[in-house]
């Protein structure tokens, strides 16, 4: 049997009917907030997307299988935006990106990244040198003489040897060559989209994958790979999205999901990160040398610090996707950002929330000479309004005036 489940971020939790090994694998994959028989209905799952969004397929023994597709309430370009800001926000251009009439994230993703590795490869496929090591019968470029005398104890054959060879076979197609195979690996992309893609895999069928749990190869911005740059950010946000893996039970799990705490922090903390750069100092992500007591036990974790050039703190910011209340923002925000500030020693502490329930508040700590900011940011926006409200925002934080989003 196979079964299709579509939800929206954070929305009411529906009914659907499963069989149970279906309802029970989804409880177990832990993709959504929620999972759970019906107590009303039998045969019916309650079912509840978190903050997860994308689509996924859960494969239990014997070949059941479900798709579940999550919906971002963003609109699926300003998501794409907010992923590829963070990775690279000098080199990301909003609307380079055509994500066509696609209204769904993955067939949108594929289709954009389809159409961007179309233009990278047009003229052919890029090659450069690659340093190759291996144990050969004649010499080739240069001996490795450490290795030789360690594998070989003196020996003269074979030889331990390193080269430099041109190539296709480097990192640049070995990224768009993984992310083509991971994206004809996941369901629902549309059919014509896979014809193109399998079309992509053909030209670039001698280049080598990179093998699952591997690290992605590194790749440099340079005039010569121009024609790469958008295909590659890209293809880095598939892989980045992607995943397989197989669970406890025998579960199989191929699919591509973001979580939206996860997207929305990076972007605030990076946005922040470009908005402080004029003013020097280094910008710290999730900042491991904070701690709340004398004797260094209790480690607190800011998403963002800004240190100036003196080294000392001066912004603590902390980014929240979801306030979780119908009124205002959640009490227990305050007290964590509170305990940044003690332990930071800082007047000031800011709470960055993704639209919110109110523009901005601050709250005047008793006996503590603290105010905490909690400031709310409009993802309905378009790009540049989005990071000037952000640049706005980091004058605020480091001048100290009552500037609000």
């Amino acid at each position: 049997m196979t079964a299709s489940v579509s939800l929206v971020e954070h929305a009411p939790a529906r009914s659907f009917r499963l069989p149970d090994t279906i309802g029970r694998a989804l409880l177990d994959s832990k993709i959504l907030e929620q999972a759970a028989p019906d107590p009303h209905e039998r045969g019916m799952w309650r079912l509840r997307a978190g903050s997860k969004v994308g689509a996924v397929a859960v494969t239990v023994p014997g070949g059941e299988r479900i798709t579940v597709r999550i919906a971002p309430k963003v609109p699926v370009a300003r998501l794409l935006f907010l992923l590829g800001y963070s990775r690279d926000p000098r080199g990301w251009r909003d609307g380079a990106v055509d994500l066509s009439a696609h209204s769904e994230l993955l067939p949108a993703f594929a289709h954009a990244v389809e159409r961007q590795t179309e233009r990278a490869l047009r003229q052919g496929l890029l090659q450069g040198y690659r340093t190759t090591e291996e144990t050969a019968l004649v010499v080739r470029g240069r001996i490795r003489e450490a290795d030789q005398a360690r594998r070989r104890f003196g020996l003269p054959l074979p030889v331990e040897v390193a080269y430099d060879e041109f190539t296709a076979d480097i990192a640049e197609n070995r990224i768009l060559r993984t992310a083509v195979d991971r994206l004809l690996r996941l369901p629902g992309v549309p059919q014509t989209v896979r014809t193109r893609l399998r079309h992509h895999r053909v030209r670039l069928a001698e280049v080598t994958p990179v093998a699952r749990g591997r690290e992605i190869p590194a790749w440099r911005p340079t005039r010569l790979n121009a024609r790469y740059h958008q295909a590659l950010r890209l293809a880095r946000v598939v892989l980045d999205g992607a995943s397989g893996e197989h669970l406890p039970g025998g579960l199989r799990m191929d699919g591509f999901l973001f979580d939206m705490n996860t997207v929305y922090e990076d972007f605030v903390c990076t946005a922040l990160q470009e908005a402080l750069r004029p003013h020097g100092g280094r910008s710290v992500f999730q900042a491991r040398d904070v701690y709340m007591d004398e004797r260094s036990a209790v480690r607190l974790r800011p998403d963002f610090v800004w240190y100036g050039d003196s080294g000392v703190p001066r912004v603590v910011a902390d980014a929240k996707y979801k306030a979780r209340v119908k009124k205002g923002y959640p009490n227990e925000d305050l007290y964590q950002m509170l305990a940044y500030c003690t332990a930071l020693r800082l007047p000031e502490g800011h709470l960055v929330y993704a639209k919110g329930n109110e523009p901005h508040t601050d709250h005047q700590v008793r006996h503590a000479g603290v105010t905490l900011h909690q400031h709310a940011l409009d993802l309905d926006q378009e790009p540049n309004e989005m990071l000037a409200d952000m640049r706005i925002l980091a004058r605020r934080m480091v001048v100290g005036r009552r500037e609000k989003l």
